[in-house]
């Protein structure tokens, strides 16, 4: 049997949230091939669009679906935001950051304006 030849499965509603919750997960760098394992880290744009797209299905398909059907696609896109959230604070925590040093107008107006005040008083 060649590769050609590997028999798909049924295209069915339960294997298209499978296959959107697998895309986004995978975006989200959950899951890891090889030796690499996801080098490039999460892609959060491309994962946050697999959601999105099981989010539209769900808004489509709204009493069109199973008590089944509808539970798994509530479930699928309720895990799918937790992890989402986890994996972009995860990501945030783990980049270094730079120490911001800036100084704002208002301070420098403040401050400007009171070095004229006393030397006014003083002078």
């Amino acid at each position: 049997m060649s590769e050609t030849d590997f028999p798909l499965p049924p295209a069915t509603f339960e294997f298209l949230v499978f296959s959107l919750k697998t895309q986004a997960e995978m975006q989200m760098g959950l899951y890891g091939f090889g030796e690499d394992k996801n080098p490039e880290g999460p892609n959060f744009p491309a994962a946050r669009h697999a959601i999105d797209l099981l989010s539209m299905i769900s808004e489509k398909t709204r009493s069109n679906l199973s008590m089944e059907e509808q539970r798994l696609i509530e479930n699928a896109l309720t895990e799918l935001r937790f992890r989402f959230v986890q994996v972009m604070e995860k990501a945030k925590s783990a980049t270094p950051r730079e120490p911001t040093t800036e100084t704002t107008t208002e301070t420098t107006t403040e401050t400007t304006t009171e070095n004229t005040s006393d030397a006014q008083a003083a002078g």
